[in-house]
């Protein structure tokens, strides 16, 4: 049953959970320690917050707080596959599973599009592993010993395109989403793409010392679209576990993009290999249309100026969800759904998704440089979580802007990776919406005159949460960072990693 405007007017006026459009950008969290919403305690105090200043690394990788270090465990050029090639460049979206006999297994994304001769390290063409052979990208699979003193890699598949974000489901598998919409016959693609794939860590080749060999295992072997969840440029999906729906974010513009919901068909049990028996047009996808506590439209997420914004949302179905002729979110007039400029990362915990819109200019109602939202599925409402103002001089280390990646910390709060202009950070937030730096990307990939920095990517925790992953995506990165974690004020309902995990495996 939808949840009428008229409903979540009457809720809001009986809760107060309805925040008016009022503000300007202007005042809006920035900078590390700004507030965007009030950050004291009981007692009028503020709490120490993060970790102190970024310290530069005399290497010229990785500014990290006082007490911290990193560790490098792989780098596209450097580290090779067991198959004997390079790391593939561009790492993207990563998540983290417990692997046999202590070590960690990480499934990493490489974003990269169009045709293979564009990159000098492509996702290796593994037999049995690849979907369309023109393709350029894929993921790898990780496996980091307890002690990180061995690293070994391997394909988990191949032949997909421009692999972005993704997302790690209940049964503890990864879904990595292809962020374009190119056909067959489009920019040397040999089959269409713009869909979602699921990778089983635990899959490795056999022959490999440690291949699986439990039921289950190589269920990505003739890799398989699951076209149900639909084909756009998909950035990031997270499952809930308790209702068995999908939420899905979508990258585009002109029009803005979208965030989906799916419904699983009657009577199916999700789980390992069940989406590759999927019809094509197996359940509903939906996107959203929002209101205000007034009962307003609300036509773009960017219309929120003030952390603690409550939205209601109804669920529209998608008429054509393989837009064969016309993209998903252009099946819809303007009137009928809400938009966001750059939807990006997701991650399930407390009961709902956290979602990333990284940043809104003249195509939006309203500038600004980056929110986090909370979709809270039972009551139906998101709410306005981090809101980062307009970025005036993102040369200038002090500020941020374009939230992408994010994860949710054992240690309280948020943290986001930073794909935004000019320095790049990996970055915290707690609660009430204060920021406070956690690393600074030193690597210039430009010149001395005009440096460049890239951004970060797939943040996650491994599963014991001693160690953060991250990911610089150009060379290719993958870096694990360890040091005094603590947990952070305003975190007054324990939404650490363990009930996340909880969530999520």
């Amino acid at each position: 049953m939808p949840l009428t405007r008229r409903d979540f007017a009457k809720q809001s006026a009986y809760t107060g959970a309805g925040v008016a459009l009022v503000g300007t950008v202007d005042v809006l969290a920035t900078a590390p320690g700004a507030l965007a919403a009030e950050g004291v305690d009981e007692r009028g105090h503020r709490p120490s917050l993060g970790y102190g200043p970024l310290v530069p690394d005399p290497k010229g990788l990785l500014a990290l707080p006082a007490g911290f270090s990193y560790r490098v465990i792989t780098r596209t050029g450097e580290t090779t596959l067991e198959s004997g090639e390079s790391t593939p460049s561009n790492h993207d979206g990563t998540a983290t599973f417990e692997g046999p006999r202590g070590t960690t297994l990480l499934v990493n994304n490489h974003e990269l599009s169009g045709p293979r001769s564009k990159w000098a390290h492509p996702v290796p063409l593994v037999e049995g592993l690849v979907y369309d052979p023109a393709a350029s990208g894929g993921c790898t699979v990780v496996e980091v010993s307890r002690h990180g003193d061995h690293v070994s890699e391997w394909v988990g598949i191949a032949g997909t395109a421009t692999n972005c974000a993704g997302g790690r489901t209940p049964w503890g598998t990864w879904l990595t989403c292809e962020e374009t919409e190119d056909k067959a016959g489009e920019n040397g693609m040999t089959k269409d793409h713009g869909y979602v794939f699921e990778v089983d860590p635990h899959d490795r080749p056999r022959g490999h010392r440690g291949a699986a060999e439990a039921e289950g295992a190589h269920a990505q072997r003739g890799p398989k679209p699951i076209k149900a969840l639909g084909r756009y440029a998909h950035e990031a999906v997270v499952v809930d576990p308790r209702r068995g729906h999908f939420y899905l974010t979508e990258d585009a513009d002109e029009p803005n993009g979208l965030f989906y919901r799916w419904v699983p068909p009657r009577g199916f049990t999700p789980g390992r290999r069940a989406l590759r028996h999927l019809a094509d047009d197996a359940g509903v996808l939906q996107a959203p249309q929002c209101y205000d506590s007034g009962g307003r439209f609300v036509d773009d997420l960017s219309r929120a100026r003030k952390v603690g914004t409550v939205y209601g949302v109804d669920w529209i179905d998608v008429p054509d969800r393989d837009a064969q002729r016309v993209p998903v979110r252009k099946q819809f007039r303007d009137h009928q759904v809400t938009r966001a400029r750059k939807l990006e990362g997701m991650w399930w915990a407390d009961g709902g998704a956290y979602i990333v819109a990284s940043f809104a200019r003249d195509e939006s109602p309203v500038a600004h440089d980056g929110q986090v939202w909370f979709y809270n599925p039972r009551r139906r409402t998101l709410t306005l979580k981090v809101l980062l103002g307009v970025n005036q001089d993102p040369d200038k280390d002090g500020a941020f802007d374009g939230p992408d990646n994010i994860t949710v910390s054992p240690y309280g709060g948020l943290i986001i990776a930073e794909d935004g202009d000019g320095i790049q950070h990996l970055f915290g937030a707690t609660d009430r919406g204060e920021t406070y730096p956690i690393a600074r990307n030193e690597l210039n990939i430009g010149t001395a005159e005009k440096p460049s920095y890239s951004e970060f990517t797939g943040v996650v925790f491994s599963p014991d949460g001693d160690t953060l992953y991250a990911n610089i995506q150009v060379p290719g990165i993958m870096l694990a960072i360890t040091g005094p974690w603590r947990r952070q004020p305003h975190r007054p309902h324990g939404h650490g990693h363990d009930r996340a995990q909880e969530q999520n495996s």
